[in-house]
Formats: C-alpha cells, structure tokens, sequence
C-alpha cells in the first residue's frame, strides 16, 4: 500500500506525467529530456529523482551521463506502466514531446550511421575471413532453443546486433558495453526496432554492474579475442549465471592471421576446444557439446556450458 501511494503522489504532477511517458519510449539522458519538455535541467533534474524515488523510474550512469527508462525491476513497475497506458493519445502536449522524442532519435541515428561508415571497413575485413554472419546467429539460435528465456546478459554487446535477434525468445534481456560509441550505435539500433524488453548499460566485462545469481543465459559474441585476460571474462560471466544457467561462448578456432592483431587489436589469435573447456572449469561450468562452422581461414566456434552448483 505503502509503494502503491508513493507512486501515486510522485506521478500526480503533470511534468512527471511527461517523463513517465516519454521515458517509456526508451532511454534518454537529462540533457534530451530538458530539450523536449523545454524547461530548466534543475526542475528537470528534480522531478526525476522523485519518480526514481518513488520506483516509477530507474535511473544509471554512463561516464559522465545518467541515464532514466521506465521501471522494470522495482515494486512500483506495474502501476508505471499503467499510468502511461492511461494518458490520452490525444494531448497536444504528449504529441509535441514525442515529436521533439523523434527529432531526438534522428539525431542519435545520424550519429550511429556516421560513427558505422567510419569504421564499417575494418568489420567487413573480419567478416569476408569467415562463414556468413547469418550462419553463426542461426547456429547460435539453434542452440538456444525456442522456450522462452526469463533473463539473457549479452557480454561485449557492440552494436547490439545479437541482442536484438534474442529479443523475441527473452522476457528481459541486458547488453553491456564499455565503449560510449558503441552504446549509442545499439541504442539506436534498439530504438529503430521498436525493442521494449532490451536495452544496454556501460559496463566493464572483467567487472560487470551485475548481481551474483541472476541470469538464465548469457553470451560472449565475438568478443573474448579482445580479452588479455579471457580466464577472468568467463569467470565474470559464470558468477551472474543462476543454478541452471547456461553460457554460450562463440568465437575464432586457432589461426594465423596475424593482422587481425596488428591492424584490429585482437588480443588473441584465436582459441583451442581444450583452452575454453579448461577455462569453464575452472570458473566452475560443466562445459556442454563444441559447434563448428569452418570458413576460410577462419572458422568460427561455439562452446556451451552450464553451471549445475555452487561456484567455488
């Protein structure tokens, strides 16, 4: 009752109302959200931490940015939703914010196109070196299964890509990312698709904004080649996994393309079935059947595991 009459006295303002509104449209900063509703970033600001306060929405941190969305987690989540579902689609105001929303995800999509021009060159390199990339993600899907998963964590999401063709077999699924540019190209690319129940934080995979506990599966895409320390990744990955939960790791089997080192800052040239097997091991998986899809010269590999105990 308590939860239900603090949320209902937070959202009892009609800026607050805009917020939720807009905020349920997806993630957006303060910054976006004082241009849209054209008002001071300290009223803003302060109207903000009282719906966060009041668990209506949730509030994190990109370096120097914050970040609001709508609740999904808190005891207030429920009444969120239905407070938005409630506004009328015919206000002048609501119509004026999610149109200044929209000039707002133009922006961001110009940023992402530009920042994917510039660096399109060096993943179309990578990628005429092995099979199709829509082989990889059926493969991939295949061995996911069709029932639906509760809570999916994508570790090096990039631009999003595998979160978005998760999206319809997860309940809720998560991308972390350290690269800021990186972020905004996924958010964007979340956005187009109109993906409510995904989204992306910033976060370190040697140290995830994470709970022990708490994932029903999780990937690392193409990602540990970057790794200095791939033995300190899954490790990572293994400690949010719930009893049961499963880790699917896909990336390069051994290789000599040494360029992908000089010229693209791959870590490693790629990973032997016993190396991975013997790094689930040790970060406490029971490591599951090996998929190979051969390419030339590169042939991409997918190891699964499953954590069945306690971690030590």
């Amino acid at each position: 009752m308590d939860a239900l009459l603090s949320g209902l006295r937070a959202a009892g303002e009609p800026t607050r109302l805009r917020l939720l509104a807009l905020c349920a449209h997806g993630e957006l900063s303060v910054t976006e959200l004082t241009l849209i509703l054209g008002q001071s970033q300290p009223r803003v600001s302060r109207h903000l931490k009282l719906l966060v306060d009041a668990g209506l929405l949730e509030r994190f941190r990109e370096g120097a940015m914050v970040f609001y969305r709508i609740a999904e987690q808190s005891e207030s989540a429920i009444l969120a939703r239905n407070l938005v579902d409630l506004l009328p689609n015919d206000s002048d105001e609501l119509t004026r914010d999610l149109s200044r929303l929209e000039d707002i995800r133009k922006k961001r999509m110009e940023a992402a196109t530009a920042y994917f021009t510039e660096n399109a060159s060096r993943w179309n390199q990578i990628r005429s070196l092995h099979v199709s990339e829509n082989q990889v993600e059926q493969c991939l899907l295949s061995l996911v299964g069709e029932n639906k998963i509760e809570s999916y964590l994508d570790i090096g999401t990039g631009t999003g890509r595998i979160l978005s063709l998760m999206s319809e077999r997860v309940q809720q699924g998560l991308g972390i990312d350290q690269s800021n540019a990186m972020l905004a190209m996924a958010r964007a690319h979340l956005e187009r698709e109109g993906l409510k129940n995904v989204w992306v934080r910033k976060g370190d995979m040697y140290s995830m904004p994470m709970s022990d506990d708490c994932v029903d599966l999780a990937t690392i895409h193409l990602v540990l080649h970057y790794s200095h320390d791939p033995q300190l990744v899954i490790n990572e990955a293994a400690r949010t996994l719930k009893k049961g939960g499963r880790l699917i790791i896909v990336d390069f089997a051994p290789h000599q393309e040494e360029q992908l080192r000089s010229e693209h800052k791959h870590q490693r040239l790629g990973f032997s079935d016993e190396e991975i097997r013997d790094c689930l091991r040790e970060a406490g998986l029971k490591p599951g059947k090996t998929h190979a899809l051969a390419g030339d010269p590169l042939t991409v590999k997918l190891w699964q595991a499953t954590r069945s105990n306690a971690l030590h």
